[in-house]
Protein backbone atom coordinates (compact mmCIF):
# COMPACT_ATOMS: atom_id res chain seq x y z
CA UNK A 1 0.00 0.00 0.00
CA UNK A 2 1.36 3.40 -0.99
CA UNK A 3 1.85 5.84 1.90
CA UNK A 4 2.59 9.55 2.28
CA UNK A 5 6.16 8.53 3.07
CA UNK A 6 6.44 6.83 -0.35
CA UNK A 7 5.17 9.95 -2.16
CA UNK A 8 7.57 12.16 -0.19
CA UNK A 9 10.53 9.88 -0.95
CA UNK A 10 9.80 9.83 -4.69
CA UNK A 11 9.53 13.62 -4.85
CA UNK A 12 12.42 14.17 -2.44
CA UNK A 13 10.38 16.50 -0.22
CA UNK A 14 9.29 16.25 3.40
CA UNK A 15 6.37 14.15 4.61
CA UNK A 16 4.95 17.32 6.20
CA UNK A 17 4.90 19.12 2.85
CA UNK A 18 3.16 16.18 1.16
CA UNK A 19 0.60 15.98 3.96
CA UNK A 20 -0.17 19.71 3.88
CA UNK A 21 -0.37 19.72 0.10
CA UNK A 22 -2.89 16.87 0.11
CA UNK A 23 -4.88 18.58 2.87
CA UNK A 24 -5.11 21.79 0.83
CA UNK A 25 -3.17 24.14 3.10
CA UNK A 26 -2.35 27.54 1.60
CA UNK A 27 1.28 27.53 2.81
CA UNK A 28 2.24 25.04 0.08
CA UNK A 29 3.07 26.52 -3.31
CA UNK A 30 0.45 25.87 -5.98
CA UNK A 31 2.99 24.18 -8.28
CA UNK A 32 4.14 21.89 -5.47
CA UNK A 33 0.57 21.07 -4.46
CA UNK A 34 -0.36 20.11 -8.01
CA UNK A 35 2.78 17.96 -8.33
CA UNK A 36 2.06 16.16 -5.04
CA UNK A 37 -1.58 15.50 -5.93
CA UNK A 38 -0.70 14.26 -9.40
CA UNK A 39 2.07 12.01 -8.12
CA UNK A 40 -0.09 10.60 -5.31
CA UNK A 41 -2.81 9.74 -7.83
CA UNK A 42 -0.31 8.08 -10.18
CA UNK A 43 1.09 6.03 -7.30
CA UNK A 44 -2.39 4.95 -6.22
CA UNK A 45 -2.20 6.66 -2.85
CA UNK A 46 -5.50 6.62 -0.94
CA UNK A 47 -5.63 9.13 1.93
CA UNK A 48 -6.52 7.89 5.38
CA UNK A 49 -9.50 10.09 6.14
CA UNK A 50 -9.50 9.37 9.86
CA UNK A 51 -5.83 10.36 10.11
CA UNK A 52 -6.46 13.52 8.09
CA UNK A 53 -9.36 14.48 10.35
CA UNK A 54 -7.15 13.95 13.39
CA UNK A 55 -4.36 16.08 11.89
CA UNK A 56 -6.71 18.89 10.98
CA UNK A 57 -8.69 18.51 14.24
CA UNK A 58 -12.04 18.54 12.53
CA UNK A 59 -14.70 16.08 11.47
CA UNK A 60 -15.01 17.17 7.81
CA UNK A 61 -18.75 16.97 8.38
CA UNK A 62 -21.46 19.64 8.30
CA UNK A 63 -24.79 19.22 10.04
CA UNK A 64 -28.44 19.94 9.33
CA UNK A 65 -31.27 19.30 11.79
CA UNK A 66 -34.78 19.35 10.32
CA UNK A 67 -36.99 21.42 12.61
CA UNK A 68 -40.04 19.17 12.39
CA UNK A 69 -42.25 17.24 14.79
CA UNK A 70 -43.08 14.56 12.22
CA UNK A 71 -41.06 12.59 9.64
CA UNK A 72 -40.74 14.93 6.65
CA UNK A 73 -37.75 13.58 4.73
CA UNK A 74 -40.15 13.00 1.82
CA UNK A 75 -41.40 16.63 1.97
CA UNK A 76 -40.62 18.12 -1.46
CA UNK A 77 -38.98 21.23 0.04
CA UNK A 78 -36.76 19.23 2.39
CA UNK A 79 -35.92 16.72 -0.35
CA UNK A 80 -34.61 19.47 -2.64
CA UNK A 81 -32.91 21.32 0.21
CA UNK A 82 -31.11 18.26 1.57
CA UNK A 83 -30.08 17.20 -1.95
CA UNK A 84 -28.51 20.62 -2.46
CA UNK A 85 -26.72 20.43 0.91
CA UNK A 86 -25.43 16.93 0.26
CA UNK A 87 -24.18 17.55 -3.28
CA UNK A 88 -22.38 20.76 -2.32
CA UNK A 89 -20.79 19.12 0.73
CA UNK A 90 -19.66 16.08 -1.28
CA UNK A 91 -18.10 18.32 -3.92
CA UNK A 92 -15.73 19.59 -1.21
CA UNK A 93 -15.12 16.13 0.31
CA UNK A 94 -17.32 16.85 3.32
CA UNK A 95 -20.02 14.60 4.74
CA UNK A 96 -23.53 15.78 5.60
CA UNK A 97 -25.03 14.65 8.91
CA UNK A 98 -28.83 14.99 9.04
CA UNK A 99 -31.22 14.55 11.93
CA UNK A 100 -34.68 15.81 12.90
CA UNK A 101 -36.41 17.09 16.04
CA UNK A 102 -39.54 19.07 16.95
CA UNK A 103 -38.86 22.84 17.01
CA UNK A 104 -38.00 24.28 20.43
CA UNK A 105 -38.18 20.85 22.03
CA UNK A 106 -35.81 19.29 24.55
CA UNK A 107 -34.87 16.77 21.84
CA UNK A 108 -33.85 19.56 19.44
CA UNK A 109 -31.75 21.27 22.09
CA UNK A 110 -30.10 17.97 23.02
CA UNK A 111 -29.02 17.30 19.40
CA UNK A 112 -27.54 20.78 18.99
CA UNK A 113 -25.68 20.45 22.28
CA UNK A 114 -24.38 16.98 21.45
CA UNK A 115 -23.19 17.97 17.98
CA UNK A 116 -21.66 21.28 19.05
CA UNK A 117 -20.01 20.25 22.31
CA UNK A 118 -18.83 16.92 20.93
CA UNK A 119 -17.65 18.63 17.74
CA UNK A 120 -19.43 15.97 15.69
CA UNK A 121 -19.74 18.60 12.96
CA UNK A 122 -17.56 21.51 11.86
CA UNK A 123 -20.54 23.74 11.20
CA UNK A 124 -24.31 23.77 10.75
CA UNK A 125 -26.93 24.97 8.28
CA UNK A 126 -30.09 26.34 9.90
CA UNK A 127 -33.43 26.97 8.21
CA UNK A 128 -37.03 27.70 9.17
CA UNK A 129 -35.45 30.48 11.20
CA UNK A 130 -37.48 31.82 14.11
CA UNK A 131 -37.86 35.49 15.03
CA UNK A 132 -36.04 34.94 18.33
CA UNK A 133 -34.03 31.84 17.48
CA UNK A 134 -32.23 30.16 20.37
CA UNK A 135 -30.33 27.95 17.88
CA UNK A 136 -28.47 30.91 16.39
CA UNK A 137 -27.71 32.34 19.80
CA UNK A 138 -26.46 28.97 21.05
CA UNK A 139 -24.21 28.28 18.04
CA UNK A 140 -22.81 31.80 18.23
CA UNK A 141 -21.97 31.25 21.89
CA UNK A 142 -20.31 27.94 21.06
CA UNK A 143 -18.28 29.68 18.34
CA UNK A 144 -19.35 26.98 15.91
CA UNK A 145 -19.66 28.21 12.31
CA UNK A 146 -23.24 28.35 10.99
CA UNK A 147 -25.26 29.87 8.18
CA UNK A 148 -29.01 30.31 7.91
CA UNK A 149 -31.79 30.58 5.39
CA UNK A 150 -33.52 33.82 6.43
CA UNK A 151 -32.34 36.05 9.28
CA UNK A 152 -33.78 36.23 12.78
CA UNK A 153 -34.52 39.44 14.68
CA UNK A 154 -31.69 38.75 17.13
CA UNK A 155 -28.77 41.24 17.17
CA UNK A 156 -26.40 38.69 15.62
CA UNK A 157 -24.40 38.97 12.41
CA UNK A 158 -26.42 37.39 9.63
CA UNK A 159 -24.48 35.12 7.28
CA UNK A 160 -26.70 33.31 4.85
CA UNK A 161 -29.39 33.62 2.20
CA UNK A 162 -32.74 35.38 2.27
CA UNK A 163 -35.53 35.79 -0.24
CA UNK A 164 -36.86 39.13 -1.46
CA UNK A 165 -40.34 38.46 -0.12
CA UNK A 166 -41.71 41.97 -0.62
CA UNK A 167 -41.23 42.14 -4.36
CA UNK A 168 -42.46 38.59 -4.82
CA UNK A 169 -45.77 39.31 -3.11
CA UNK A 170 -46.23 42.58 -4.98
CA UNK A 171 -45.95 40.54 -8.17
CA UNK A 172 -48.31 37.82 -6.93
CA UNK A 173 -51.03 40.12 -5.53
CA UNK A 174 -50.74 42.25 -8.66
CA UNK A 175 -51.36 39.14 -10.77
CA UNK A 176 -54.42 38.17 -8.70
CA UNK A 177 -55.96 41.63 -8.84
CA UNK A 178 -55.42 41.68 -12.60
CA UNK A 179 -57.60 38.56 -12.66
CA UNK A 180 -60.35 40.46 -10.85
CA UNK A 181 -59.73 39.22 -7.30
CA UNK A 182 -60.22 41.54 -4.35
CA UNK A 183 -61.17 39.13 -1.56
CA UNK A 184 -57.76 37.52 -1.16
CA UNK A 185 -57.08 35.27 1.84
CA UNK A 186 -53.77 34.26 3.40
CA UNK A 187 -52.88 30.90 4.98
CA UNK A 188 -49.69 31.33 6.95
CA UNK A 189 -47.60 29.34 9.42
CA UNK A 190 -46.63 29.68 13.08
CA UNK A 191 -46.20 33.43 13.71
CA UNK A 192 -42.80 32.92 15.36
CA UNK A 193 -41.32 31.75 12.05
CA UNK A 194 -39.44 34.35 10.04
CA UNK A 195 -40.93 33.09 6.79
CA UNK A 196 -44.46 33.71 8.11
CA UNK A 197 -43.48 37.14 9.42
CA UNK A 198 -42.00 38.11 6.06
CA UNK A 199 -44.63 36.50 3.84
CA UNK A 200 -47.54 37.90 5.83
CA UNK A 201 -45.92 41.33 5.69
CA UNK A 202 -45.52 40.87 1.95
CA UNK A 203 -49.17 39.86 1.62
CA UNK A 204 -50.28 42.98 3.52
CA UNK A 205 -48.03 45.19 1.41
CA UNK A 206 -49.43 43.64 -1.76
CA UNK A 207 -52.98 44.38 -0.63
CA UNK A 208 -52.01 47.94 0.23
CA UNK A 209 -50.43 48.45 -3.20
CA UNK A 210 -53.68 47.24 -4.76
CA UNK A 211 -55.76 49.54 -2.51
CA UNK A 212 -57.46 46.54 -0.84
CA UNK A 213 -58.35 46.90 2.85
CA UNK A 214 -57.06 43.94 4.89
CA UNK A 215 -59.73 41.71 6.44
CA UNK A 216 -58.66 39.75 9.57
CA UNK A 217 -61.31 37.13 8.75
CA UNK A 218 -59.31 36.21 5.66
CA UNK A 219 -56.14 35.36 7.60
CA UNK A 220 -55.56 31.94 9.17
CA UNK A 221 -52.55 29.77 9.91
CA UNK A 222 -51.47 26.17 9.57
CA UNK A 223 -48.35 24.01 9.97
CA UNK A 224 -46.72 24.10 6.50
CA UNK A 225 -48.17 20.67 5.57
CA UNK A 226 -50.90 19.67 3.07
CA UNK A 227 -53.05 18.50 5.99
CA UNK A 228 -52.73 21.87 7.69
CA UNK A 229 -53.46 23.68 4.44
CA UNK A 230 -56.58 21.58 3.92
CA UNK A 231 -57.95 22.37 7.39
CA UNK A 232 -57.14 26.07 7.08
CA UNK A 233 -58.84 26.29 3.68
CA UNK A 234 -61.93 24.58 5.07
CA UNK A 235 -62.13 27.30 7.74
CA UNK A 236 -61.97 29.98 5.04
CA UNK A 237 -64.49 28.23 2.79
CA UNK A 238 -66.93 27.86 5.71
CA UNK A 239 -67.31 31.63 5.91
CA UNK A 240 -70.53 33.19 4.71
CA UNK A 241 -68.57 35.20 2.15
CA UNK A 242 -65.80 33.02 0.80
CA UNK A 243 -62.49 34.36 -0.50
CA UNK A 244 -62.07 34.40 -4.27
CA UNK A 245 -58.33 33.73 -3.95
CA UNK A 246 -56.02 32.14 -1.36
CA UNK A 247 -52.32 32.95 -1.02
CA UNK A 248 -50.41 30.25 0.89
CA UNK A 249 -47.16 30.49 2.85
CA UNK A 250 -45.71 27.48 0.98
CA UNK A 251 -46.55 25.05 -1.78
CA UNK A 252 -47.52 22.16 0.50
CA UNK A 253 -50.07 24.36 2.26
CA UNK A 254 -51.43 25.37 -1.16
CA UNK A 255 -51.71 21.73 -2.25
CA UNK A 256 -53.84 21.03 0.83
CA UNK A 257 -55.97 24.11 0.11
CA UNK A 258 -56.54 22.89 -3.46
CA UNK A 259 -57.77 19.57 -2.09
CA UNK A 260 -60.27 21.38 0.14
CA UNK A 261 -61.52 23.42 -2.82
CA UNK A 262 -61.93 20.30 -4.98
CA UNK A 263 -63.83 18.62 -2.15
CA UNK A 264 -66.24 21.58 -2.06
CA UNK A 265 -66.87 21.22 -5.79
CA UNK A 266 -64.93 24.35 -6.69
CA UNK A 267 -62.89 24.43 -9.88
CA UNK A 268 -59.47 25.80 -8.93
CA UNK A 269 -58.45 28.54 -11.34
CA UNK A 270 -62.05 29.35 -12.29
CA UNK A 271 -64.12 29.42 -9.07
CA UNK A 272 -61.20 30.15 -6.74
CA UNK A 273 -57.54 31.01 -7.28
CA UNK A 274 -54.86 29.36 -5.11
CA UNK A 275 -51.13 30.18 -5.07
CA UNK A 276 -48.13 28.88 -3.14
CA UNK A 277 -44.52 29.74 -2.41
CA UNK A 278 -41.27 27.79 -2.92
CA UNK A 279 -41.60 26.38 -6.44
CA UNK A 280 -40.97 22.78 -5.42
CA UNK A 281 -41.03 20.30 -8.30
CA UNK A 282 -44.38 18.83 -7.22
CA UNK A 283 -46.11 22.19 -7.75
CA UNK A 284 -45.92 21.77 -11.53
CA UNK A 285 -47.78 18.46 -11.38
CA UNK A 286 -50.82 19.32 -9.24
CA UNK A 287 -54.27 19.43 -10.83
CA UNK A 288 -54.35 22.14 -12.04
CA UNK A 289 -50.66 23.15 -11.95
CA UNK A 290 -49.98 25.50 -9.04
CA UNK A 291 -49.09 29.18 -9.41
CA UNK A 292 -46.15 29.79 -7.09
CA UNK A 293 -43.35 32.13 -6.16
CA UNK A 294 -40.40 30.01 -7.17
CA UNK A 295 -37.18 30.17 -5.22
CA UNK A 296 -34.30 27.90 -6.30
CA UNK A 297 -34.25 25.66 -3.22
CA UNK A 298 -31.48 23.34 -4.44
CA UNK A 299 -29.28 26.28 -5.47
CA UNK A 300 -29.89 28.11 -2.18
CA UNK A 301 -28.79 25.01 -0.23
CA UNK A 302 -25.57 24.86 -2.27
CA UNK A 303 -24.88 28.56 -1.63
CA UNK A 304 -25.32 28.03 2.10
CA UNK A 305 -22.90 25.09 2.14
CA UNK A 306 -20.24 27.00 0.19
CA UNK A 307 -20.54 29.94 2.58
CA UNK A 308 -20.30 27.59 5.57
CA UNK A 309 -17.21 25.83 4.23
CA UNK A 310 -15.45 29.16 3.84
CA UNK A 311 -16.29 30.02 7.44
CA UNK A 312 -14.94 26.66 8.56
CA UNK A 313 -11.71 27.20 6.61
CA UNK A 314 -11.38 30.79 7.82
CA UNK A 315 -11.53 32.12 4.28
CA UNK A 316 -13.09 35.48 3.38
CA UNK A 317 -16.64 35.41 2.08
CA UNK A 318 -17.52 37.01 -1.25
CA UNK A 319 -20.84 38.03 0.32
CA UNK A 320 -22.08 37.69 3.89
CA UNK A 321 -25.70 37.98 2.81
CA UNK A 322 -27.13 36.74 -0.47
CA UNK A 323 -30.57 38.03 -1.44
CA UNK A 324 -32.59 36.11 -4.02
CA UNK A 325 -35.71 37.36 -5.80
CA UNK A 326 -38.37 34.68 -6.28
CA UNK A 327 -39.78 34.24 -9.75
CA UNK A 328 -43.58 34.30 -10.15
CA UNK A 329 -44.63 31.19 -12.05
CA UNK A 330 -48.19 31.79 -13.28
CA UNK A 331 -50.03 28.53 -13.84
CA UNK A 332 -53.60 27.37 -14.21
CA UNK A 333 -54.47 27.49 -10.47
CA UNK A 334 -54.90 31.28 -10.69
CA UNK A 335 -55.97 31.76 -14.30
CA UNK A 336 -59.65 31.29 -15.05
Amino acid sequence: MTTIKDVAKLLNISITTVSRALDGYDDVAQETRELVIRTAQEMGYTPNRAARQLRKQRSETIGYILPTDKPQFADAFYSEFIAGLGDAAAASNFDLLVSAAPPDSAAEKAIYQRWAQGRKVDGLVVNRTRLQDWRLQYLSGQKLPFVSLERSLLPLEFIGVETDIAQGYLDLIGHLTSQGHSRIAYIGAAPDLKIDHDRYTGYRSGLEAASIAPDPALVTRADLTPEGGYQAAIRLLNQATQPSAIVCVNDLTAIGAMHAAHERGLKVGRDIAIAGFDGVADSAHTQPPLTTLDQPVYTIAGLLVNMLLKLIDGKPLDEHQVRIKPNLLIRASTVG
